[in-house]
């Protein structure tokens, strides 16, 4: 079968599209037909080399954390779930991913796939809504009528944070650049603020109840996030490299988020895809063989959206 693969540590040059041997489902594992991945940036920082230590993987390691496919074998132990059923799921991280034709999952990661949506766009909604999902309900604890400032709302996390805030009926104050700023508003913010001309600090003159960083800026600008919470507040920041701040004298939490997989959120995801309460965003879709070019425009920050990655058709 063919996969993207590295062999070594390195910038985008080191993927490899190759051919591998179709793996074999063990016990508990099932083998997936891949109908797509998709491109998230910690596959970038794994392939650097600047996750050994959270995020140990063996090599030659395939990316792909994200995967929506078909099973087309079983292992024992793997009751529930049958040959031809059409997944999701959020794979390990220190696993081999799904940028291949095949891949094994462990049965206890996966939830069945959206109907409303392609199988291959379903790809697009694992690590992202999750990662929404656990800001906002494990961490924010949010609620109807509480006040969220979602920074950095034009990427593909803030695009399903936005719409399951607004279904949990809180008040959505977003930022976003002018590229974005038109699928955020129809995501349901309720405010708009273009953090390209308008200080964050200076438009959001009303405390909130949580604030959701997805931006990946300086600590001086998380830490003047902060002051915009309410006492007893939370602020949620998804960019792990940096701590979030505190503020102990008002009660203000700082709480750093590291994604995992939850088959009852995802589950719980894709019934509100198939309900028509929650969108799948896909901005692109690319063949498998181009993923080495995909993480070198990644490195050049000119990737927008959620990718998907296809495999050939067999």
């Amino acid at each position: 079968m063919k996969a993207v693969r590295f062999h070594e540590y390195g910038d985008p040059s080191v993927l490899r599209y190759e051919d591998v041997e179709q793996p074999v489902p063990a016990a508990g594992q099932v083998r997936i037909r891949v109908a797509a991945t998709s491109f998230n940036p910690v596959d970038g920082n794994i392939r650097g080399g600047f996750m050994q230590g959270p995020i140990p993987v063996q090599l030659p390691h395939t990316p792909g954390i994200d995967v929506a496919g078909t099973i087309d074998a079983v292992g024992e132990g793997t009751d529930g779930i049958a040959v031809g059923d059409d997944v999701i799921g959020f794979l390990p991280m220190d696993g081999t991913g799904a940028a291949a034709e095949y891949v094994l999952a462990p049965a206890d990661v996966l939830t069945r796939a959206p109907k409303s949506v392609p199988l291959a766009d379903a790809a697009a909604l694992p690590l992202v809504g999750l990662t929404a999902w656990q800001a906002l309900f494990d961490h924010a604890k949010l609620t109807a009528g509480q006040r969220v400032l979602i920074n950095g709302a034009g990427g593909a996390v803030g695009g399903y944070a936005v719409q399951l805030a607004k279904n949990a009926g809180a008040d959505v104050i977003a930022t976003a650049g002018p590229r974005s700023s038109e699928a955020v508003t129809s995501a349901g913010a309720d405010e708009v603020i273009d953090h390209t001309t308008t200080a964050v600090t200076a438009a959001v003159t009303e405390p909130v109840d949580v604030v959701l960083n997805l931006a990946p800026v300086v600590p001086d600008e998380v830490a003047a996030l902060i002051t915009l919470v309410r006492p007893g507040g939370v602020l949620v920041n998804t960019t792990v490299w940096m701590p979030a701040p505190s503020d102990e004298e008002r009660d203000v939490r700082g709480i750093n988020l590291f994604v995992r997989s939850d088959t009852d959120q995802l589950a719980q995801l894709v019934a509100l895809t198939d309900r028509g309460e929650l969108r799948v965003d896909v901005a692109e879709r690319l063949p498998l063989a181009q993923l080495p070019a995909l993480h070198a425009r990644a490195t050049e920050g000119t990737v927008h959206g959620k990718v998907i990655v296809v495999p050939p058709v067999a």
